[in-house]
């Protein structure tokens, strides 16, 4: 915890309350220092850094100018966030940020008050806000404010049209800021991004256009009715004058902006002006990610999440990696670009990822032939489904977690037509401290059940290059591989690319009294645990068996297994209920075997945040759990 007499305001400022006792004047310091603390904080406890820095003045000013927590914030991607949490009674314990057993990575109800929704995953802030403005309204809470705050490219979500498509129709006095700073993790993409880079309105219409408003009120001619006609007269006369189509007015949302996000004091004056409109409202602020660190504005990307760094010279502190094992993402990344090479059919597709999943690597190379398409993870896989109509092979990575926002599309776009859609989860199991709403945790019990579907595993990085290869030959619909966030183990990764039989697994290791299956990377782990079990425990024997394929499984080896031993363990990064687990389970009671099973997976919980080695113990499934699980 830093000295309390570091900061003139801030560390005056326990609430928001106490923030709203402060003159607008004195805003501007209270920026300043809230940046400060931001930056001294992060280089020391990294996090999401350049996000929050852009949206510091904003934060200032929707505290201040909203009562808090009684009117709603929503933040939508929660990168943006950490300010909000400093100035909700949070900046003594911002410390323990993203570390397990303290502060949130991303705004969670759980956690405070101020946190009005869950913020992990992007595009979701306007429905939400959406749902909180109607409650509002059939409660007759009329004094209540919902703001939706949304950016970091999260406008290019289809979530998100879907809210202001509802919000256009029904009764709502939401406010949504849309902080465009033409960002979302790599540099945002798309015909809406271009939109808003060009928008513009006139600072004195809207200011006429609110005293138009405010005395037609007073002569009782804004009724429901009254309102929707006089809307529709302005935004057609407002387009001929400015020659410019409005898409949000066109969906009869009221559009102020743009304007400069870094102005606290202008902040605060437009927002009191339009609190209190009724029906819908955007306002559009133009933001720089990583505001007032230089270093961050001119590599937003690299300074999106930039570990630690010394906050005088912007130098991050990197260790040293030239001998240790490489990315389980960048092997995908190295690999993508040499298949590509060889076939003339790959194209590679990622939702806003392209550094985060390596797939930059294909695009610099080939860039005709790599796409990203937004934070739009159902768009993707739908693309990428049509691309495999026609003749194409699709590589589409999304993290797994994210993945999730694409099942129907999975299903219904990809999997039905049987087409060759190879998907790639990056960040299966636990990611560590972006937490349960980064968790990899479903994808094997939410896959495992569709038809026409592959999903492979690989236990190291010669596996994730053959499992690469093998899809690219396969023709059986969809083709999954997941692997999990950070390195692995071999640093001569390069191996020769071969096909590997789809649906078999390999033994391991021999052994008689007891066998453990394990499925990905975790098997490393495994390994381990049985060397140091076998070592304290010369007269126990274990078998080691890498499934490799959750589906289709191998049935021959786990014929062979239910055969030959009374005891069997699996060992799954995944969720326990409906996992590689269940389905070993259904096998032999299927198949007439009745051995003694242990299954090691994830919890029927969230499992919080933390680094990996701690949730890894916290769950059970660290080399000494697996090692007590074999010996119990």
């Amino acid at each position: 915890m830093k000295d309390k007499e570091t900061y003139k305001y801030l560390t005056k400022i326990d609430s928001p309350d106490d923030l709203r006792r402060l003159d607008l004047n004195e805003l501007p310091e209270v920026c300043a220092e809230l940046r400060r603390d931001i930056i001294e904080e992060l280089a020391n406890n990294p996090g999401h850094f350049a996000s929050s820095l852009g949206t510091v003045e904003l934060t200032v000013a929707l505290h201040y100018v909203f009562s808090t927590p009684y009117d709603r914030i929503v933040w939508d991607v929660g990168h943006q966030a950490y300010g909000h949490k400093i100035l909700t009674g949070r900046r003594d314990r911002f410390c323990t940020n993203r570390k397990m057993g303290g502060i949130k990575p991303f705004p969670s109800p759980e956690e405070s008050p101020y946190d009005t929704f869950a913020a992990g995953h992007a595009s979701n802030s306007i429905s939400a806000a959406l749902g909180m403005s109607l409650a509002a309204v059939q409660k007759e809470e009329d004094d209540r404010q919902v703001v939706a705050v949304i950016g970091d490219g999260a406008m290019s979500g289809g979530l998100a049209f879907e809210g202001l498509n509802n919000a256009s129709e029904i009764p709502n006095n939401m406010l949504i800021i849309l902080n465009d700073n033409n960002m979302s993790i790599d540099r945002s993409v798309g015909g809406m991004k271009e939109y808003l880079l060009n928008l513009q309105t006139s600072g004195w219409y809207n200011r006429m256009r609110f005293c138009i408003s405010r005395k037609l009120a007073s002569w009782g001619w804004l009724n429901d009715s009254g309102r929707r006609r006089i809307l529709r007269f302005n935004n057609s006369l407002k387009s001929f004058l400015t020659n410019q189509q409005n898409i949000f007015e066109g969906m009869n949302i009221r559009y102020f902006g743009p304007m400069d996000g870094h102005n606290v004091e202008a902040l605060v004056r437009t927002l009191r002006e339009i609190k209190n409109m009724r029906g819908p409202k955007l306002l559009h602020i133009h933001t720089v990610k990583g505001k007032g660190f230089k270093p961050a504005e001119e590599e937003a990307t690299i300074w999106h999440a930039p570990g630690k760094f010394d906050k005088e010279s912007g130098e991050r502190i990197v260790k040293d990696k030239n001998n240790e094992p490489p990315r389980f993402q960048d092997v995908f990344g190295e690999t993508l670009l040499e298949l590509a090479e060889q076939n003339e059919k790959i194209v590679g597709i990622t939702p806003a990822m392209p550094t985060g999943c390596s797939m930059n690597i294909l695009m610099k190379a080939m860039p005709h032939r790599a796409f990203d398409v937004g934070i739009a993870e159902g768009h993707a896989v739908t693309f990428s489904a049509g691309l495999a109509k026609e003749g194409l092979l699709p590589f589409c990575n999304i993290y797994s977690s994210f993945a999730q926002r694409a099942y129907d599309n999975i299903i219904h776009d990809a999997a039905l037509l049987s087409l060759p859609v190879v998907l790639c989860l990056d960040r299966a199991g636990l990611v560590g401290e972006d937490g349960p709403t980064h968790h990899g945790a479903f994808d094997l019990a939410a896959l495992r059940p569709i038809p026409n579907i592959t999903i492979a595993s690989p236990y190291d990085e010669h596996e994730l290059r053959r499992l690469m290869y093998t899809a690219q030959l396969s023709d059986k619909g969809v083709f999954v591989i997941r692997y999990p966030r950070g390195a692995g183990r071999l640093t001569d990764w390069r191996c020769p690319l071969e096909e590997v039989p789809i649906g078999r697994g390999r033994k391991l290791k021999d052994g008689r009294d007891i066998a453990v299956i394990s499925l990905g990377p975790l098997g490393n782990v495994v390994t381990d645990a049985i060397a140091e079990t076998e070592k304290c425990h010369p007269e126990l024997s274990v078998a080691h068996y890498d499934l490799r394929f959750l589906k289709p499984l191998d049935e021959t080896m786990l014929h062979e297994i239910g055969q030959n031993f009374r005891k069997v363990i699996t060992v799954e990064d995944g969720v326990r209920l409906g996992g590689m687990g269940s389905a070993v389970l259904e096998f032999f009671a299927d198949n007439g075997y009745h051995p003694i099973m242990k299954r090691l997976a994830l919890p029927d919980k969230f499992v919080e945040h933390g680094r990996p080695n701690e949730l890894y113990e916290l769950v059970g499934l660290d080399s000494a759990s697996i090692r007590k699980a074999i010996e119990d």
